[in-house]
């Protein structure tokens, strides 16, 4: 009975390559649209993850996300110091100076101060030099989209000269940071010249980093703090959710990447069901005659949940292999960089059709099991 349920699939090649590909194509779309989403949502918190020396994050009590800032003062970071259960703290500077090159070309920058000395945040990953040659003076480490986007068309080369608030800084390493939400160079210096490149105002002090000490857990140091100061302690966990959630919650993005996904969970509903059902009417007299020669009802279920099951898994396979090459071939562009096809977005995606064929399926069942079975002989 199986082979006869797949011959009745494959009999109609237009009709069985039309169902086969509207669900690839449906499969695809949701993957496609909710790993981008997921890429552009990771992107926002991606500077706070990429500083793995600290775990705690204190700031102004109103600050919500990472690119909203309110300066502390500078005893604010004594006052961290003091709370029992710090190892230690120190200063972190986010500013966003334009940086020129001596061709004219210019553009706003992310610059992230660190601390003078420990380089608490400086960037591990590095393309080329060493990130502890920022001890040298006048030095910063610029990411490697930023570098292409100052110097474009130019080679990847250490020892070009930038300037910034008619400060010039050179060159010493180029990382391979993880890319922000908004595309600007992204550049590293230590705290007391990065503020000098910024321009100097009256409070400066971004972000206090701290780490607790072994018999503190991260959480409730940052309960401590929190009470203790009145300043806005997060674990980096706690803090990259903050800055996904402000996103989610004050952006149309998942607006419209919503739109997007619920367009393909409808076209692929309709379409693959629409298809499936009209093949189960056009096979009405086959479906009869097996149940003129005694065929089961339980029988007849389970050939027409195999032919639809057997579309499914091969729709399913062609969409996430189309998905799969997409972003292989993104991945190695700088500007999408990081955003890959997701295991979670396959998950639910083979989930969403298992639950699209089983409504296409659940329709043509009804309509084989109320078939009379004589009624396929009348002429």
């Amino acid at each position: 009975m199986n082979f006869v349920a797949l011959r009745m699939l494959t009999g109609d090649r237009a009709k069985y390559f039309g169902l086969v590909f509207a669900i690839a194509f449906c499969t695809f779309l949701l993957e496609n649209q909710t790993s981008i989403f997921a890429g552009i949502m990771t992107r926002t918190g991606n500077q706070v993850l990429d500083v793995t020396d600290a775990e705690v994050w204190v700031m102004d009590r109103k600050t919500e996300y990472w690119e909203q800032t309110k300066p502390l003062k500078d005893t604010d970071l004594t006052r961290v110091r003091g709370v029992p259960g710090v190892r230690w703290a120190v200063r972190l500077f986010k500013g966003t100076p334009v940086a020129r090159t001596p061709s004219g070309k210019f553009a706003a920058a992310f610059l992230i101060g660190l601390d003078d000395a420990t380089l608490t945040g400086a960037p591990r990953k590095m393309f080329m030099g060493s990130w502890e040659r920022l001890r040298e003076p006048n030095s910063v480490i610029v990411d490697r989209a930023g570098y292409v986007l100052l110097f474009p068309d130019e080679p990847y080369e250490l020892g070009r000269t930038l300037e910034m608030n008619d400060h010039k800084v050179t060159i010493v390493g180029i990382s391979d940071a993880s890319p922000l939400f908004a595309s600007l160079p992204i550049m590293h210096a230590r705290y007391s010249e990065a503020v000098n490149l910024l321009g100097r105002e009256r409070t400066q002090l971004s972000f206090v980093l701290a780490r607790p000490t072994p018999d503190v857990s991260p959480e409730a140091l940052t309960a401590r703090i929190t009470a203790q100061t009145g300043l806005r302690a997060r674990t980096a966990d706690e803090f990259m959710w903050d800055c996904i959630r402000y996103y989610l919650t004050n952006t149309g993005i998942p607006v419209n990447f919503g739109i997007t996904i619920g367009v393909a969970l409808i076209v692929g509903t309709v379409v693959a069901g629409q298809t499936f059902y009209l093949f189960t009417i056009e096979n009405l007299k086959q479906f009869g005659a097996l149940k003129a020669m005694a065929v089961t009802n339980l029988r007849l279920i389970g050939m027409i949940l195999l032919q639809a099951l057997t579309a499914g898994s091969l729709g399913f396979a062609l969409g996430t292999g189309i998905a799969a090459t997409f972003f292989e071939l993104t991945l190695r562009q700088l500007a999408t960089r990081g955003i890959v096809l997701m295991w979670q977005s396959v998950a639910l995606t083979g989930a969403a059709i298992l639950l699209v064929v089983t409504i296409a399926s659940l329709l043509s069942i009804r309509r084989v099991l109320v078939l009379e079975p004589a009624s396929v002989f009348r002429t």
